[in-house]
């Protein structure tokens, strides 16, 4: 069994979540950024994220393998009851319970400040929708064709759990 712990992220993991991330954005349409955020960008959304919302890194010894935070859902005042989530977890560590760790510990956080949490989930990706499931996300919908990411349109499908 992996040995890792769970913590909020701090400025000193901003480097290690960029590096995790960085592969999702070049090599995958998980992310639909096209860049890979710099060390200075990744501590910018913790710093951001993580004070309104939460983040939370998984490491092991030094070594940031996953992180999970919440965001705003839409600007408009109306929605300011609801938030995002976004997960990565290393793929060497990929199907070890740290992505369901690390929800774990998120949900709670974002259950103090928010109603209702929603995923957006790039298709195909029947670990992400295992995951989201075994946390009592529920499908509310796809938007059809709605990235273009290594030279394909993307689907991507939206999960919501009240809170």
């Amino acid at each position: 069994m992996t040995q890792y712990r769970i913590r909020r992220a701090r400025a000193d993991d901003a480097a290690g979540c960029a590096a995790l991330y960085a592969p999702f954005v070049t090599d995958t349409w998980v992310s639909f950024e096209t860049e890979p955020p710099t060390a200075s960008e990744m501590l910018r959304r913790i710093r951001d994220f993580g004070q309104s919302h939460g983040w939370l890194v998984a490491v092991k010894g030094t070594q940031v393998i996953g992180y999970a935070y919440g965001s705003p859902h839409r600007t408009r005042a109306a929605y300011g009851s609801s938030c995002d989530v976004g997960i990565y977890v290393d793929p060497d560590y990929a199907g070890q319970g740290v992505g369901r760790a690390l929800m774990d510990e998120l949900l709670p956080m974002l259950k103090e400040r928010f109603h209702a949490a929603f995923a957006g989930i790039a298709l195909p990706n029947d670990a992400s929708i295992a995951l989201h499931e075994a946390c009592g996300f529920t499908p509310v919908g796809v938007y059809r064709e709605v990235g273009w990411k290594l030279d394909g349109w993307r689907d991507v499908s939206w999960w919501q759990r009240l809170l």
